[in-house]
């Protein structure tokens, strides 16, 4: 009897290996996401808040994950007049831009990513702006240090896949100096823990 009930447990094991999945809960304080936007021999820096979110890493590879941003704390760092600072968050808060209001969060979900090797890894998802969703792939580099996985990436957002079109030459002509790149960038320095 012992020895069937060893067999069955071996062929379940087979069948069902353990899983080495682990999921790892961000740390919204301690994770940085830095934007910048470009024009004409210009460009405009400033930072989001992660609102919550978790990453899967299995076999090491991340397998998902789901990151909400609060689009309602967008700031700019690099415009020091209090004034127009407020006047350009305002605009970027607006419906010209992100619409937060109607839109205050935004969601990247991670579907998939290749292994890390040396620590850098692949990784594909999908990100929704405004009621626009749209496929991301991106590489992101992973560091570990006492139990903190800090995880690395830049992302570029074509904003005008999300119906982001102020100053966009896609949908704008004669725009001439006034026109703002399609393509902004997402710094993002991930902090997570199980």
């Amino acid at each position: 009897m012992k020895k069937i009930s060893l067999i069955v447990l071996i062929i379940v094991l087979i069948a069902f290996p353990l899983s080495a999945q682990k999921q790892l809960t961000a740390d919204p304080s301690a994770t940085q996401i830095k934007w910048t936007g470009k024009k004409l021999g210009k460009e405009h820096v400033g930072s989001i808040g992660l609102k919550e979110g978790y990453i899967r890493i299995d076999k090491n590879a991340i397998t998902g994950g789901e990151f909400i941003v609060d689009m309602t704390t967008i700031t700019n760092i690099d415009v020091k007049d209090e004034k127009m600072n407020g006047m350009l968050v305002g605009h970027l808060k607006s419906d010209d831009f992100f619409g937060v209001v109607k839109f205050p969060a935004s969601k990247l979900v991670l579907t998939g990513g290749s292994s890390f090797v040396n620590g850098t890894a692949t990784v594909k998802g999908t990100m929704t702006i405004k009621q626009s969703t749209h496929p991301v792939e991106f590489t992101v580099k992973e560091t570990s240090a006492g139990g903190v996985k800090t995880y690395t990436a830049v992302i570029t957002v074509d904003r005008s896949l999300y119906d982001v079109r102020y100053g966009s030459g896609k949908f704008f002509t004669d725009l001439g100096d006034k026109a703002i790149s399609d393509e902004f960038t997402l710094e993002v320095t991930l902090v997570a823990k199980s």
